[in-house]
């Protein structure tokens, strides 16, 4: 039975597994990695299959998942060389497009680019996708069914998929509890409580906005009475450089990005 094999053990790779494992995927996962230390950690919390050896690894593949940085792609894949059997592979590597993906190892291998967040650990992950012309409608349903295990999956074109890699990651939202709950602590509040405060005002609104009906426009307006406390902290942040400074973190993420595409 052909196996789903993860070339990469590190942080994203433990998520994914986690959050596969905490869904009852039963299939055969196999680990490959150059670091013994990171195998085992993965076979002793997870009970996958470890392979230090990379054809060994390829060959056991049913699906594909290239889980390494960005800046290693192209030796991984060169370590590869050719495939000559029908594969999917799916590439976690961000701002790595699929053409050049699609050269590396040639046909008749078929490239899907994913970007999960890591939590997808605890089953409410955001998987975005992005497909070679050349993947089947049958290709790409199990690349969408897999990565549905463990959270919602969104398909964004290519073109645009390094915008939503700087957009959507969870690093926002722990960024913005940090800070809240730090200004709470400043002024007073013991770490316990505004790291509670702050969590709330994170998750109590994004929630409120993801599980109702409501704009987030009337969302903000019925949260920040005018001349209240809400309106008055929104109004400071805002002349601060609030939206200018979102936008700058987000740019440089985007730049970030493509400068990985220049590297493979």
């Amino acid at each position: 039975m052909k196996a789903t094999v993860f070339l990469g053990g590190g942080r994203i790779t433990g998520a994914l597994i986690s959050g596969l494992r905490l869904a009852g995927y039963d299939e055969l996962i196999v680990v490959h990695d150059r670091h013994p230390a990171k195998l085992r950690r993965l076979q002793r919390e997870f009970h996958v299959q470890v392979e230090r050896d990379l054809q060994s690894a390829v060959a056991q593949a049913g699906l594909l998942v290239v889980a390494v940085r960005p800046d290693s792609v192209k030796n991984l894949l060169a370590s590869i060389g050719r495939v000559d059997r029908p594969l999917t592979v799916v590439s976690l590597a961000a701002g790595v497009p699929l053409p050049k993906l699609g050269r590396a190892l040639g046909p008749p291998v078929r490239w899907a680019r994913a970007m999960p967040s890591p939590t997808c650990r605890t089953g409410r992950g955001f998987t975005a996708l992005a497909f070679a012309r050349e993947m089947s409608k049958s290709d790409r349903k199990r690349v969408r069914d897999f990565f549905s295990q463990v959270g919602a999956v969104i398909e964004v074109p290519e073109k645009k998929f390094d915008v939503f890699t700087a957009t959507y990651s969870s690093s926002h939202g722990y960024h913005t509890l940090a800070a809240l709950s730090n200004a709470g602590k400043t002024l007073g509040l013991d770490r316990k409580t505004a790291l509670a405060a702050a969590a709330h005002a994170l998750a109590g609104g994004v929630m409120a906005f993801t599980e109702g009906e409501l704009p987030l426009e009337k969302l903000m307006h019925e949260a920040a009475t005018p001349g209240g406390i809400a309106a008055t902290v929104i109004k400071t942040m805002d002349d601060a450089g609030y939206y200018r400074i979102i936008e700058r973190g987000v740019r440089a993420g985007v730049a970030r990005a493509r400068a990985n595409a220049r590297r493979v």
